[in-house]
């Protein structure tokens, strides 16, 4: 059983809730595309019960996750692709991203399509809170459960925090960094002259991580940028 009363327990389920934040906006979006085809009184359903089997399937997911990140290497496989991760958070996106996306025009095709969706979309977010819950099935569900009504009725206020406040998604980014950093440093293949003979050495893999991720995740964003802005005046010009 985990302990209620340790600040590590409500540290970690507080990163969970953060990481369910940072990455639930696209599955937000999902559920109101997925549902817009319905009629008025079966939208409310369709959310609910689309949000139920996407939870469901999500937490049976990183259930199979917690399990594989015990073998070794896979934590360090898993760090990688979760650094990667945060710096595309960062990267500008592109406004079409949603458009394949069709909405149901019944609530088992909604619910159909917000199920899969979300678990085509949910890869990032199930090893991230694989990696934050450091092995507690406990934690994960009390963490997605407490998530829950967040991402749903709270998405729209986080995605005008994260316009108005880019800094929001540069900490989440990072965070997802400092994750994969530790990940990296508790795999069971990495040398204990590295994860024990270091000082410090969890904080000081976790601090690169997130560091690295926000360098990596600016220079490739502006990069993207710049490039965007080259290739408007060019494209605008062959009309």
């Amino acid at each position: 059983m985990p302990d209620f009363n340790s600040s590590l327990f409500w540290i970690a389920v507080l990163q969970i809730i953060v990481i369910d934040i940072m990455l639930g906006g696209d599955n937000a979006v999902v559920i109101a595309l997925a549902c817009r085809k319905l009629p008025l009184e079966q939208r409310n359903k369709g959310i609910f019960w689309g949000v139920v089997g996407a939870i469901g399937l999500r937490v049976v997911m990183i259930f199979f996750a917690l399990q594989l990140l015990a073998v070794p290497y896979l934590k360090i496989v898993g760090g990688l692709l979760l650094l990667w991760i945060g710096v595309k958070l960062m990267m500008p996106e592109h406004e079409d991203e949603h458009d394949n996306i069709d909405g149901g025009t019944t609530l088992m095709a909604a619910i159909k399509t917000i199920v899969v969706a979300d678990a085509v979309m949910s890869l990032d977010n199930v090893i991230a809170v694989a990696g934050a819950s450091h092995g507690s099935m406990v934690l994960v569900t009390f963490g997605i459960l407490v998530s829950i009504p967040i991402v749903v009725w709270g998405s729209k206020l986080v995605l005008t925090l994260m316009d108005r406040f880019p800094v929001v998604i540069t900490l989440g980014a990072a965070l997802l960094g400092w994750i994969a950093g530790g990940m990296v440093v508790s795999d069971q293949a990495t040398p204990e002259s590295i994860s024990k003979g270091i000082p410090y050495a969890h904080y000081l893999f976790a601090s690169t991580g997130a560091v690295l991720v926000v360098i990596v995740g600016k220079w490739l964003g502006s990069r993207k940028t710049a490039r965007a802005a080259i290739e408007l005046p060019s494209s605008t010009s062959d009309h």
